[in-house]
């Protein structure tokens, strides 16, 4: 090829708002709410009741849908495998062939050997290894017969891999809540040095048991002591009232191809991927450093080959804790200077609490669609700004021409990892 650069030209989703982008958007541009009380599991014996609960989400109805729009025998895969796959892993199939879908590459003729899946994640299908030790206690031999299989992230790529029959490298990566983008990077590295032609970015859905609930409030992590009885506010990133973020299920999907050869296929490019870049704090700690989210977006912006100038957007990570929001905060404003004042500022995280391992890419899907629509959400729950708050954080929502958004994660263990995303307009020189 003769560039390197890197389109999103597929994204799917799956949150409390919607499994659709249409219903997801619509959801974020209202300021809905997507947390409630926890139905995955039984809370009563822990803090925290409160969480973004995809219980009870229609698989069967998910597979009918896609029986139209797969090929009849990724369809016919998909059918076998998702009976019995854990529950996470059936929503990281779901949401990979919806995406694979929305990519237009059913009928694309890809060779499969250049085709990549990267799941974000580790110990993704925590509540199912919750689940089978119980019953190992109570009879061994009642263990879910392939446990030693299902129990492995990797079954996530397997199984996408298996259903899309894509040949070529899979494998996951874990860095805690900056997973998502992390992958993203690994997908634009396939491409851009290993030849591959397009690659899955997998955001699964992090299947929390109650002790994980429990452990983050003995930590401090999360919220528990004031909205159990009020869900939908008790994510509120930037209000004076936060007290810590909100465990969530979520799912997310985004294609990423060589552009020169997507444009070529004729495919519908959402979005460019300019730069992705990634540090550690050198703290195993969960304790935010300034000093390495603003390294992180600055050697992103050089990865990007773009001033801070000609950011207009940041999709914060704004997890609603009392340390976070303000450290990111402040790297923003010495990363951008005075240009940090005409930034807007938005929080997905009021909305759909902390998809954790996901989390980048279910909010890089937000901002681009955001991107794309000239529209962004509010970030809601804000009832007292704190104090310290003197940039625009989107408290209202606004209409806004974006040509570049900057996507922040920060991760548990010190791992930061920054994206940026151009809009397509088609007038790029390739």
């Amino acid at each position: 090829m003769s560039t390197n650069r890197v389109a999103i030209t597929g994204m799917a989703i799956n949150t409390p708002l919607g499994d659709t982008l249409e219903t997801f958007l619509a959801g974020l541009l209202a300021g809905t709410s997507g947390i409630t009380q926890w139905r995955a599991f039984d809370s009563s014996g822990i803090y925290s009741k409160i969480g973004g609960d995809l219980t009870g989400y229609d698989v069967a109805a998910k597979v009918a849908d896609l029986a139209d729009r797969l090929d009849p025998s990724a369809h016919k895969r998909l059918r076998k495998l998702i009976v019995r796959a854990p529950w996470s892993t059936q929503l990281s199939v779901l949401v990979a062939a919806d995406a694979w879908c929305d990519a237009g590459l059913v009928d694309a003729g890809l060779d499969p050997a250049k085709v990549g899946v990267v799941v974000a994640g580790h110990n993704i299908n925590s509540h199912y290894h919750d689940q089978n030790r119980e019953v190992f206690r109570e009879e061994p031999d009642y263990v879910d017969g392939m446990y030693a299989l299902r129990s492995l992230d990797t079954d996530h790529a397997g199984s996408v891999s298996d259903v899309l029959a894509a040949k070529g490298p899979i494998f996951t990566v874990g860095g805690a809540c900056a997973s998502g983008n992390i992958a993203l990077r690994c997908a634009v590295d396939e491409v851009r040095h290993h030849g591959a032609e397009a690659v899955l970015v997998v955001g699964a859905v992090l299947d929390v048991a109650p002790v994980d609930v429990h452990a983050m409030a003995l930590m401090g992590a999360i919220s528990f002591t004031s909205f159990n009885d009020c869900p939908e506010l008790a994510s509120r990133p930037y209000d004076a009232r936060r007290e810590g973020f909100v465990p969530s299920h979520g799912a997310a999907v985004l294609v990423v191809e060589n552009l020169e050869s997507a444009l070529a296929r004729g495919a519908t490019v959402r979005a460019e991927v300019l730069g992705v870049a990634a540090n550690a704090d050198g703290n195993h700690l969960p304790e935010p450093s300034q000093d390495g989210q603003v390294a992180a977006m600055r050697r992103a912006l050089e990865c990007a080959g773009i001033a801070p100038e000609d950011v207009d957007y940041v999709n914060a990570h704004a997890t609603s804790t009392p340390r976070g929001d303000l450290s990111e905060l402040r790297a923003i404003k010495e990363v951008f200077g005075p240009h940090a004042s005409n930034l807007v500022i938005n929080a997905p995280k009021s909305m759909l609490g902390h998809t954790c391992w996901s989390a980048p890419t279910v909010e890089s899907v937000a901002a681009i669609l955001q991107m794309n629509a000239g529209r962004l959400h509010p970030s809601i729950n804000i009832d007292e700004l704190d104090a310290e708050v003197d940039l625009d954080v989107c408290r209202h929502g606004a209409e806004k021409q974006i040509r570049h958004v900057m996507k922040n994660s920060f991760g548990f263990g010190g791992i930061n990892c920054v994206s940026i995303f151009r809009g397509w307009d088609g007038d790029h020189d390739i």
